[in-house]
């Protein structure tokens, strides 16, 4: 029985979207097997690692002295090398039993901002976490090919992939990226613009997950149609206490202004430097909008109004990305391409 189960997965290959907020996974057989965030909690004292994933997140905050939680990855790119390698390993082994005999393939996306050394980065933690091969596609084109673009046609689409650490800005046309831009500012940065905003508002101190909350439940770019508000409870900085404040809508999309303006302004930046001929398709096919920061609410309207270009939220946009890495793992020399490496 266990023999017939190792030889199922004889040449298994896995799509990963490794993020700086979530990392997921994608097998040719079963789909997204795996969506959890990109945090590791570890044993300051031996560097063991005490949690990995969703459970990791939990200790964000909460841990003691000698637990450290942290994220190995900063905007888009490894920051931590060997937290990094241990988070990708731990995933690899939660999807795909047998995983010390039968090592996989992998398709990887990265920025399209990444160095040369950050995916060499990439690509060695990928080996050494135990895969057998990597590929890597750059996070817009895959999320072009999510979406169902026509990428191989002379059209130019344009793709904007709002992520925790990076928002990837792309012009896509003939399987090529004809202009890219790669601007750190995305969902962390808007979470700790909340957590400043109310630190100096109301002198309380609130933990990232609880900014992160707020983000999704009041945060908006756009006036909504009735006014929001939210309890916060966090600590006092006068003298330690826990308190209370309420905050509205209008608040956190005053907190949220400068990152949520530097991701229009990259896209506004698009339209210009792009070709009299791909503006053209563009303004008839609009605008992708992919990534967990699609989720925001009214940002679409938002940069429509700016640019003058509709706006398409895709349908699952924190999934687009990897829905695409996956199509080029199945398609391997459809989109051989597209590989940057």
């Amino acid at each position: 029985m266990f023999i017939s189960k190792l030889f199922s997965f004889f040449g298994q290959s896995l799509a990963m979207d490794l993020g700086t907020a979530n990392t997921l996974l994608y097998t040719p057989r079963d789909g997204i097997v795996l969506n959890e965030p990109s945090v590791v909690a570890l044993d300051s004292r031996d560097g063991k690692v005490l949690a990995v994933g969703r459970e990791a997140k939990e200790f964000l905050g909460r841990t003691p002295q000698r637990i450290v939680a942290i994220r190995p990855l900063k905007d888009g790119v490894i920051a931590d090398f060997e937290v990094t390698n241990a988070m990708i390993a731990f995933f690899i082994k939660k999807v795909i039993r047998g995983f010390n005999l039968i090592k996989p393939k992998m398709v990887i996306c990265v920025p399209t901002g990444i160095t040369q050394v950050e995916k060499r980065a990439v690509i060695d933690s990928g080996l050494q976490s135990g895969a057998r091969e990597i590929r890597l596609v750059e996070e817009p084109m895959a999320a072009a090919i999510g979406a169902g673009m026509n990428i191989e046609a002379p059209i130019g689409n344009l793709v904007v992939d709002i992520g925790g650490g990076t928002t990837e800005v792309a012009v896509i046309s003939l399987s090529a990226v004809a202009y890219s831009e790669s601007v750190r500012v995305a969902g962390d940065e808007m979470n700790e613009a909340i957590q400043r905003f109310i630190q100096e508002e109301f002198q309380l101190l609130v933990g990232e997950n609880t900014a992160e909350k707020i983000k999704m439940t009041i945060g908006t770019a756009c006036p909504p149609s009735e006014p929001m508000t939210l309890r916060v409870q966090g600590k006092r900085i006068v003298d330690g206490n826990p308190a209370a404040v309420e905050i509205n809508d209008s608040q956190i999309r005053e907190a949220i202004h400068e990152p949520v303006w530097a991701i229009v302004h990259a896209v506004h930046q698009a339209m210009e430097k792009t070709p009299p001929e791909l503006i053209t398709d563009i303004a008839d096919n609009g605008v992708l909008l992919a990534g967990g920061g699609a989720l925001l609410k009214g940002l679409d309207k938002l940069i429509s109004r700016e640019v003058q270009v509709k706006v398409n939220v895709d349908e699952d946009p924190l999934t687009t990305v990897l829905r695409g890495t996956g199509e080029t793992l199945t398609q391997v020399k459809k989109y051989a391409h597209v590989f940057i490496n």
